[in-house]
């Protein structure tokens, strides 16, 4: 793996890696739309925090790559990354694929669950 994808999954790593910013993932939709409260009011409602703590979460995963947004219906709203996200997880898979390559023939068609 180039030495710029290490560095971009490792920062994607650092950003997901926060579970106040899991949990943020988890709220939000994977396209973009002005339902479902997916704004930083709603947000930081939701999650029980301030909303510039939930306005500097949010900046840490768009710097990532792993969130994207758009003012709409007179708010900004906040949506998953598909291709951060996919982008992210190929990254990672190679990863552990590279380091050893049983582990993939082994992986082949199994979900693991985590949690």
């Amino acid at each position: 793996m180039p030495t710029r994808a290490n560095s971009d999954l490792a920062k994607q790593l650092w950003a997901v890696g926060d579970p106040v910013r899991l949990r943020i993932l988890r709220l939000l939709p994977q396209e973009s739309n002005c339902e479902g409260g997916n704004n930083v009011s709603a947000l930081a409602k939701r999650l029980g925090l301030s909303q510039p703590t939930v306005s500097h979460h949010l900046r840490i995963l768009r710097q990532a790559g792993l969130v994207t947004y758009e003012k709409m219906c007179r708010d900004v709203y906040y949506w998953i990354e598909p291709a951060g996200a996919m982008g992210m997880l190929t990254n990672l898979g190679e990863v552990f694929t590279a380091a050893s390559p049983e582990l993939k023939k082994k992986a082949k068609g199994k979900r693991v669950k985590v949690g």
